[in-house]
């Protein structure tokens, strides 16, 4: 008795970026909420710890990033200072957020990460 065969199916090829940004409790002494800002919209709000995963179309990404929160993580003045990032079709891009004397910016983390 021979036995149908299934149709061949091909993978889809990954037609979108892998974006993974990560908030460590180190990195960023602050116990307030941090906005995650894509394209100008609040996208994500991320606790200490917390990482977030995004599907996106290649291409430029406008990030800016945020204190958010009440009290006195409501920042004096809004930042923004913001950054491009350039994701590729198929590929995962991770990043960590950090902070300086010019306020949180993303840094590359190595794939391991």
């Amino acid at each position: 008795m021979a036995v149908p065969l299934a149709p061949l199916t091909l993978p889809a090829p990954i037609d979108y970026g892998i974006l993974v940004i990560s908030r460590e409790r180190l990195e960023v002494s602050t116990a307030c909420d941090i906005g995650l800002y894509l394209q100008g919209n609040l996208t994500a709000r991320l606790y200490q710890g917390q990482s977030i995963t995004l599907n996106l179309p290649p291409g430029d990404v406008l990030v800016r990033l945020g204190l958010l929160g009440g009290g006195h993580c409501q920042p004096q003045f809004e930042q923004l200072r913001s950054q491009t990032l350039q994701l590729s079709a198929g590929q995962v891009h991770k990043y960590r957020i950090a902070m300086s004397q010019s306020g949180l910016y993303l840094t590359p983390a190595p794939q391991n990460y």
